[in-house]
């Protein structure tokens, strides 16, 4: 016979109380700063994973020589793999007991992240809302990541379903933030210049420039990738982010799904890879306006992904290098050709698994 476990609030005397459970939804309050834990310096073998995870090849963040000749100092890591290693920073705090990650809104990347850099995280709750059934709840955060010089790295703010330790307890003031929409033009940092520079379209893997796409232009991008339990297992272990539905199939098997969750950020970077067939271009992700994981993904699933082109973006003061602001959407097993989207009720379509609104720098 299995022994009965412990609730964390049931403990017997000789037990420990030195390890820490994570925040539920109750232990969550409006105006809450958390310092999170664990800063993480980038290493080449961050650059070599992320590769080997998702085959990123936009040319600034693959080849030193590229980043060089577009006026780096020296090679940026790609803005995706800043965005997860300060996200991992917030998950033991935010969304260790979490359901899911439901969205994100108002994400701005300032410092481009270097091998040698240090990132620490930041976050504070900005909204509560207890869910209707009285077991989970939905907590806003805006989370900061920061270089070792206290440089903005990434300033984003997402939403998270979360567990409440106890259903009985009361629930908190619904508090909604106002979030965020699109990234302003002028908030848009370009780190960056190429003026007076020869820009490489052969190296760079297209011709196609800030002026060669056009509002309302849709791209299938064609290709597919499937998703082994190892990759997401490696990627939740590379940036340190310990959320149970993503690496605990024990605990996920008495879930009601009964599997584990990939993160859904592995899902973002699969959709940002894929799109290099198309967007080649595009070198780095300035802004995630917003974003929603639509439906579930699990290991198995061949995720493929088309985009649209939401507005082309002018940028003060450069004639060297412009903005696209971009939907892309991820779909699994169900190639994109006929661009699914959403369907006549206005929901999406259970092979949709990711949404995102975002902006990238592309050369002029």
């Amino acid at each position: 016979m299995s022994p009965t476990p412990f609730a964390p609030t049931e403990r017997p005397a000789h037990m420990s109380t030195k390890t820490v459970p994570g925040n539920y939804f109750e232990d969550f309050a409006i105006g809450q700063e958390i310092r999170h834990a664990t800063p993480r310096t980038v290493t080449e073998g961050d650059i070599a994973l992320y590769t080997g995870l998702y085959g990123s090849r936009f040319a600034a963040t693959s080849a030193a020589t590229f980043a060089e000749s577009m006026g780096f100092e020296r090679m940026p890591v790609d803005s995706l793999l800043a965005f997860h290693l300060v996200f991992g920073k917030s998950v033991p705090d935010i969304s260790l007991n979490a359901v899911a990650n439901l969205g994100y809104a108002g994400g701005r990347f300032g410092a481009p992240l270097h091998v040698g850099d240090t990132v620490t995280t930041t976050s504070t709750v900005i909204g509560l809302k207890e869910n209707s059934n009285g077991r989970t709840g939905v907590v806003y955060v805006n989370s900061v990541g920061v270089n070792q010089r206290g440089e903005m790295v990434v300033d984003y703010v997402r939403w998270v379903m979360v567990n409440k330790q106890d259903a009985s307890s009361p629930a908190p003031e619904t508090v909604i933030p106002d979030l965020p929409g699109a990234v302003a033009a002028e908030d848009l940092l370009v780190p960056f210049d190429l003026t007076g520079r020869d820009y490489d379209v052969a190296l760079a893997g297209s011709p196609f420039l800030w002026g060669d796409y056009e509002v309302g232009e849709r791209i299938d991008h064609v290709d597919g990738m499937t998703i082994e339990e190892s990759d997401h297992m490696l990627a939740t272990r590379l940036y340190q982010n310990t959320a149970k539905v993503h690496f605990n199939q024990h605990a996920q098997s008495q879930a009601k799904i009964g599997r584990r969750l990939i993160y859904g950020g592995h899902i973002i970077s699969l959709a940002r890879a894929l799109s290099f067939n198309g967007l080649a271009n595009g070198q780095l992700i300035a802004a995630i306006n917003a974003g929603a994981h639509a439906n579930p993904t699990f290991a198995g699933d061949t995720i493929y992904a088309w985009s649209e082109v939401l507005e082309r973006i002018e940028l003060p003061g450069r004639t060297d290098v412009g903005a696209l602001r971009l939907r892309t959407v991820a779909t699994k097993d169900t190639p994109c050709a006929d661009f699914p989207y959403k369907g006549e009720d206005g929901k999406y379509l259970p092979e949709v698994v990711l949404d995102l609104d975002y902006t990238v720098l592309i050369p002029r």
